[in-house]
């Protein structure tokens, strides 16, 4: 942490391109899709294939192991050799050490094969324990229960992996649901962003806490915690304690939706339409990381339990689809808006005896998180590249030699995320902060993951969720 006191900066200007995580997430992301493409367009799909190594299939046997490893061991180290290198030289243009970096990343890569390996056991998968979730428990325990030393928070990057992801994950959603969905996505998350932060900000501002702590808090809960923790601590020049504790509290609650979020979905009768879990999911979890944990719970679970596919749409898919829409799209683009606000409240009623430098238009611009802008535009590349085949064509070919290995890729990732979330939340470190920001924020959380249930399963679920298949067919 940083020293008594710091305020927190925010990297702005033309730096922006190779200094953050938010680009840096935009250009790794489309490095595989570019790979990809490559690969397909030039009939060289064996060498797109071993790059994009899947999980192991189910298995109850130690000899089915070994014959899987046994045929797909290269895919592995060329998968590891690939991660290793863009995330190490990318890390270390943002300042880590690669020599910190590199053997933590390896420590992840290791446990996250694993953690594959376990999740496909026969038994394992029989009591719905899907690897995003043993990831977050295995993280939990070894970070709770072992001391690492502390170089290897290097490898731990959260953000940088999720947003990958994200990134990712737009070049497997059409467009035209993006297009379709966005009224109803606007709506929903402009209500659940404006009433959390200002739930939370008085709520705070009631039990005595600091006003610039209340901001962090707010803006933690009503849009995406750890961007839009640092975001606000930055606009209103708060202490970088104060994002710290806006994170932590972020962890704890987004871990404790990550169990329950889908297992209130699982219990109803019927159980909740995918579509509109992941939209509930994706307006009331409090990390885009945990939220993706929960949203893929949920879709396999559906999957493999209800149905496989929903509207001719695969199930998990559209979880996901729903989740992505509702949180990246709709909730992530409020961090620059609610910083840029705060930003005037701060400088021209808090800081009437500071000097500083008064917000611009161009704040929007520099706290707008860019990888949402790295999602919106694989989406439109691939729903391009997609359009550009027949519907036969795509099933049987495109679907299988490249949809299947970028969304392989995008697995990897968010494995990488999770592990790292469990390995990042040391329950040791929580107590210091006291009680009153803890009531503050779980009084707030408690309002959002119910107003969420509301908007999703009531108010646009009929008219918006359990629409998404008829907006995208195809993928």
């Amino acid at each position: 942490m940083a020293e008594e006191g710091e305020r927190v900066e925010v990297v702005r200007g033309w730096q922006t391109l190779w200094k953050t995580e938010d680009w840096w997430a935009v250009w790794m992301a489309f490095i595989v899709i570019g790979i990809a493409l490559f690969c397909y367009y030039t009939g060289n799909i064996p060498a797109l294939k071993t790059l994009a190594v899947s999980a192991p299939g189910k298995w109850t046997t130690w000899d089915q192991v070994i014959a899987y490893y046994s045929k797909n061991w290269f895919g592995y180290i060329v998968n590891y050799l690939f991660w290793a290198v863009i995330f190490t030289i990318s890390s270390k243009i943002l300042g880590f050490r690669a020599k910190e970096f590199l053997p933590s990343f390896t420590f992840v890569y290791i446990v996250s094969v694993v953690i594959f390996l376990i999740a496909a056991n026969k038994t394992v998968h029989h009591y719905n324990i899907e690897p995003p979730i043993l990831a977050v428990i295995v993280g939990l325990i070894l970070s709770n229960v072992f001391r690492f030393p502390k170089w290897m928070d290097a490898g731990f990057r959260v953000e940088y992996y999720i947003k990958t992801g994200i990134v990712l994950l737009g070049a497997t959603l059409p467009f035209s649901l993006i297009y379709m969905a966005g009224p109803y996505v606007i709506g929903q998350a402009a209500i659940v962003a404006i009433t959390a932060f200002l739930v939370i900000f008085y709520i705070g501002q009631g039990l005595g806490i600091d006003k610039r702590t209340a901001a962090v808090l707010g803006a933690g809960g009503a849009v995406c915690g750890v961007s839009a923790s640092i975001a606000m601590a930055a606009a209103v020049r708060a202490k970088k304690e104060d994002y710290v504790l806006g994170i932590a509290a972020v962890i704890i609650m987004a871990i404790v939706a990550i169990f329950l979020l889908p297992i209130v979905a699982m219990s109803m009768s019927p159980p909740m339409h995918p579509g509109e879990a992941g939209a509930w999911i994706g307006t009331s979890e409090f990390a885009d990381a945990a939220g993706f944990a929960a949203a893929d719970w949920y879709g396999s679970w559906y999957a493999d339990h209800v149905a496989k596919t929903v509207g001719g749409v695969d199930a998990h898919e559209l979880c996901l689809w729903a989740y992505t829409l509702m949180k990246v799209i709709g909730r992530d683009i409020w961090i620059g808006l609610w910083a840029f606000i705060m930003a005037i409240v701060s400088t021209t009623r808090w800081e009437v005896e500071e000097t500083g430098v008064r917000p611009s238009a161009m704040e929007i611009w520099w706290r707008f998180p860019k990888f949402v802008l790295g999602f919106l535009a694989a989406s439109a590349l691939m729903t391009v590249v997609i359009g550009s085949v027949s519907t036969y064509e795509y099933f049987h070919v495109m679907k299988p030699n490249l949809i299947g290995p970028i969304k392989t890729m995008r697995t990897w990732t968010f494995i990488f995320t999770f592990f790292s979330i469990g390995m990042t939340t040391r329950f040791r470190e929580f107590v210091k902060f006291g009680a009153r920001p803890w009531a503050t924020f779980f009084i707030g959380a408690a309002i959002v993951i119910v107003l969420g249930f509301i908007l999703s399963h009531y108010v646009f679920g009929p008219i918006a969720w359990v629409r998404l298949p008829e907006w995208a067919p195809r993928i």
